[in-house]
């Protein structure tokens, strides 16, 4: 019996052949382009080499692992993640990097961790809930954090879907969720301002549909 879906309307929750085979897939789907981005994504995130490191919706560990890659003893990457499937791949694609670990942990529910981190991370997950789902997990991160911790979100930029080409456009609806929709309209910095967060910097690919987003914990 497949587990049960909490958002039936997201396509950040996958489950099955997708999820069993989600790294292959998106290398696929690519055509090569995603391996080589998200590695240009980590070192984008600045990471110390001390640093400890909050990953949410960490998936198969491919970011946990790139991340690890930038620390010392001293660091450290915690994964949180619910998917069974995802944690199976996870902990053997991580098993040769002991700075990380893998938490099941919804992160749309209030959550407490033993310690303060001083960087979190979330990847093309946080445009996959409503709204209000996304201020919880937001409010999750700002109370993790050390104070002057920063919060880096990789996910789709701020733009127009009637003014985005036709040929990103069709895809792009094809291919992603309602939520997704309503995402790409909102003014983020302002939400994260309000949510106890300063604009630190941002950093775009793709004809600046994606984005890295980077604020701080005030």
């Amino acid at each position: 019996m497949a587990a049960k879906r909490f958002y039936p309307d997201s396509k950040v929750e996958i489950q099955g052949f997708e999820a069993r085979n989600y790294d292959f897939l998106m290398n696929v789907i690519s055509f090569g382009l995603y391996k080589k981005f998200i590695e240009s994504a980590v070192n984008a995130f600045k990471i110390k080499a001390q640093d400890k490191i909050l990953d949410l919706g960490c998936g198969t560990g491919r970011n946990a692992c790139l991340m690890a890659k930038h620390l010392n003893a001293n660091g450290a990457v915690l994964g949180l993640d619910i998917s069974e499937e995802m944690q199976v791949q996870f902990e053997e694609n991580c098993k040769h990097f002991p700075q990380v670990q893998y938490r099941h942990q919804r992160i749309d529910q209030p959550f407490f961790l033993d310690q303060k981190y001083d960087k979190a991370f979330i990847s093309f997950v946080l445009h996959g809930f409503p709204q209000e789902i996304r201020l919880k997990i937001i409010a999750n991160v700002h109370e993790n954090l050390k104070p002057g911790g920063h919060f880096c979100i990789l996910d789709f930029s701020e733009f127009s879907l009637k003014e985005m080409p036709v040929y990103y456009r069709i895809p792009f609806t094809t291919i992603e969720c309602p939520y997704a929709f309503d995402f790409i309209g909102r003014d983020w910095k302002t939400i994260l301002s309000q949510a106890g967060f300063d604009f630190a910097e941002e950093k775009f690919w793709f004809k600046n549909y994606v984005r890295l987003l980077t604020v701080r914990k005030k």
